[in-house]
């Protein structure tokens, strides 16, 4: 990467009117970046696994001329309260459900990657009340591979334990098509999160849905997928390492209302890696706009 294409964190969010703070939810201290107006409908964001609110430093803007927009960092994740125990989806969704409860909203619209597609599926169907629409970018929840999980975990429990600048860049390029995507800046950003006193515990905690019994309670079954009356955007890569466009065109296929889109030349942070697209499809979709996949 050139001096002229060099971005960061910062230069993402130089044009956004935003805040960043904590938030009390239920027993959770909740870091979020918050932008647009509270008037607006609620738009959740929620990250993957050993990720953060920074994965959506390049929608905010986009999402808050229509939005009140919330990107959160999980328990045990970011900066968020990190629990003294194994961490499942059925704790996620508490943390999601204090989070609405605290901003005042009954009802929002949900974006979820990775793990948090997982816990926005899990979310639709057991209340369907409080959600408006979905969108499923390339969620998990629905697929044990072994050598993904095992690859997975190996990565981010290396850089846990040794927060290097090699085994957080190593870490983070897993996530991306084109490895030069990975600024110094975006390293920095999740070391310092790696480099606090308590995360290898923590790490270890959201690890939990990488062990394969832990993992196997809590999937996604077709009927769960069956159960989501809300709209769904199914939206997956053409180079997303945990799975292929099949998984989500299936996903897709079961969910009522569902439908799917592609990314090309993406890997698993689409909104990170192809932002004018996603913001644009994802728009198109949350606003009801798009009349074509």
């Amino acid at each position: 990467m050139t001096h002229d294409t060099y971005t960061s964190v910062w230069s993402d969010l130089t044009q956004v009117e935003f805040s960043q703070g904590f938030l009390q939810a239920g027993p959770y201290r909740t870091r979020y970046l918050h932008a647009g107006d509270d008037s607006k409908p609620v738009l959740l964001m929620l990250h993957g696994i050993t990720g953060h609110a920074e994965a959506y430093v390049r929608n905010l803007a986009a999402h808050a001329e229509h939005f009140s927009v919330w990107a959160i960092d999980f328990i045990g994740h970011g900066y968020s309260a990190k629990p003294d125990h194994p961490l499942e989806i059925r704790h996620y969704i508490e943390q999601v459900n204090a989070v609405l409860d605290t901003i005042g909203t009954e009802k929002a619209y949900f974006s979820g990657e990775s793990l948090g597609g997982w816990v926005t599926a899990a979310f639709a169907g057991r209340q369907p009340e409080r959600v408006e629409r979905v969108v499923l970018n390339t969620m998990g929840g629905t697929m044990a591979n072994p050598a993904v999980m095992e690859r997975l975990y190996t990565l981010s429990m290396e850089a846990a334990k040794d927060p290097s600048w090699e085994r957080v860049q190593a870490r983070l390029e897993w996530l991306m098509a084109d490895p030069s995507m990975v600024t110094d800046d975006l390293i920095r950003t999740r070391q310092a999160i790696f480099q606090q006193p308590d995360w290898i515990k923590a790490c270890e905690a959201n690890m939990a849905l990488q062990n394969l019994e832990i993992r196997k309670r809590n999937m996604l079954s077709d009927d769960d997928l069956r159960a989501i009356q809300a709209p769904a955007l199914v939206l997956w890569t053409t180079k997303d390492p945990s799975g292929p466009v099949d998984e989500g065109r299936r996903i897709a296929d079961l969910i009522p209302h569902g439908r799917l889109a592609v990314m090309e030349n993406c890997g698993h942070w689409p909104q990170y890696e192809d932002a004018e697209t996603f913001n644009r499809v994802h728009l198109d979709f949350l606003l009801d706009r798009a009349q074509e996949d």
